[in-house]
């Protein structure tokens, strides 16, 4: 007799409920390990024997056990790794790579390169057109005392002012107010 997920009623044999199945599956493990109490023990076994499909889960079941259980027994667990040579290991790795790499290329250091050079370039215009700028444009202080005086003309509209240095000998007249 053939087990039928679907309840169709086609075919031969009696169709079997999905819940059935759905409910059995949940109890195949506990079957196998006899976990299970009398009624529950025969209502699955009776149902494994008429269910193909639950049989297949069943003996998937009893081959993944058994094949925990190999990898769980003692002779097949895998001795712990020897880690005293570990790190002398990574040590001599990296100095033979360090050894087998190529030396870089020398080349002679050139006391000139085109940036430096620029750069140079540059500070020194700025420093000669700062110190240019301050001298040609700083204002003219007499070293002595500039006289200046006024005087008056014998015209009232006019006025006369005199203005020397004693050093250059350079005396200026300026006659104001006789425009007339």
């Amino acid at each position: 007799m053939s087990c039928r997920h679907e309840n169709t009623g086609r075919g031969r044999g009696r169709p079997i409920n999905v819940l059935t199945c759905l409910f059995v599956r949940r109890r195949i493990g506990a079957y196998l390990d006899g976990a299970l109490d009398e009624s529950a023990a025969g209502s699955t076994a009776r149902h494994l024997g008429g269910c193909a499909s639950c049989q297949r889960e069943a003996e998937e079941l009893r081959r993944l056990r058994a094949l925990l259980q190999r990898s769980l027994s003692p002779s097949a667990r895998v001795a712990e790794p020897e880690w005293s040579g570990f790190w002398p290991a990574i040590v001599r790795g990296v100095e033979d790579a360090r050894l087998r790499a190529p030396a870089p290329v020398a080349r002679p250091e050139r006391w000139w390169r085109p940036r430096w050079a620029l750069g140079g370039a540059v500070a020194g215009a700025v420093i000669v057109s700062l110190t240019l700028w301050q001298t040609m444009f700083t204002p003219f202080v007499p070293d002595g005392p500039v006289v200046v005086s006024s005087a008056h003309t014998e015209d009232p509209r006019g006025t006369v002012m005199v203005y020397s240095t004693h050093e250059k000998d350079v005396t200026v007249v300026w006659v104001l107010g006789l425009d007339d």
